[in-house]
């Protein structure tokens, strides 16, 4: 290594040095997707969506400003698979879905007695969207405790692919008994992540941020009205702060739900160029 007559390194030197270890620190980070929870909401037009731009391409604008949706209507109902391929089609190559799971897979007194409708979730054909396809989110009702019993049951259930795609799963669960070492490990024992959730307004729901799965799945309901862009400058540099941390362990999915979800396209957006 060049030094000054000193001895010292050049600064010439330590500058390569410096970037060279910054490459290799990005290189070896993933993906990060920022996204919201849906696409279909009125109060977004005129806010996100043009004036003018007719519903049926919204999808399409929403895509092209976000790196990844939340589809949640599934929590509700199922969909045809000539659904879910106009979705694939509709957006850009790179994006992805996360799909929301059925609400009759979670919201069960004994987790294990729904195969049933395991089946009927998985088989409505969200696999049509090929490599768009992120995690399937798990979300269970705040008066579901953690029984580790229980609990492996369902985990038992979860398959790890579907017509030749992987399925990645993240769990999100809203009792504080889950906030445990036991519900962490079993997570972890089935590579499912588990869901960090931030709720001011639910101060009682656990904030999990456990290295369970090769992937990361965050949903940020604390957006503010008062607020262009959901949250201070302050604020999302800090969620992309924690955000480059998680990329360094695996893919990353971060939602901005719920909150004034009338600001969350932009704080989403925000994010998106606070990561650049």
């Amino acid at each position: 290594m060049a030094r000054s007559s000193s001895g010292f390194v050049t600064d010439t030197r330590i500058g390569e040095a410096i970037l060279m270890a910054a490459t290799r620190e990005r290189s070896m980070t993933h993906p990060i997707h920022i996204g919201v929870g849906g696409w279909t909401f009125e109060p977004w037009r005129g806010v996100f969506y043009p004036e003018g731009l007719v519903q049926k391409r919204e999808l399409e604008y929403a895509a092209s400003k976000l790196t990844s949706i939340e589809i949640n209507g599934t929590y509700y109902s199922t969909f045809k698979p000539d659904s879910w391929r106009k979705w694939r089609d509709e957006t850009p190559d790179g994006f992805v879905f996360s799909v929301k799971a059925s609400r009759y897979c979670t919201n069960r007194k004994v987790l294990s007695d729904g195969a049933e409708s395991f089946d009927r979730f998985l088989s409505q054909g969200l696999t049509e969207l090929g490599d768009k396809l992120g995690p399937i989110n798990w979300q269970f009702m705040g008066t579901k405790k953690f029984d580790a019993e229980d609990f492996e049951g369902f985990l038992k259930l979860l398959p790890r692919e579907k017509d030749g795609l992987r399925l990645r799963h993240a769990l999100e669960v809203r009792n504080p008994t889950f906030a445990t070492e036991q519900f962490y490990d079993l997570a972890r024992k089935y590579g499912a992540a588990i869901v960090y959730a931030v709720d001011d307004e639910e101060p009682t729901w656990p904030q999990i941020d456990e290295d369970t799965a090769d992937f990361t799945y965050a949903r940020l309901m604390s957006s503010r009205e008062d607020e262009p862009t959901g949250m201070t400058a302050g604020e999302l540099e800090a969620i992309a702060k924690q955000a480059r941390a998680w990329a360094r362990r695996g893919d990353v999915f971060a939602y901005f739900i719920s909150g004034a979800k009338v600001r969350n396209p932009a704080a989403a957006q925000a994010l998106i160029e606070a990561l650049k």
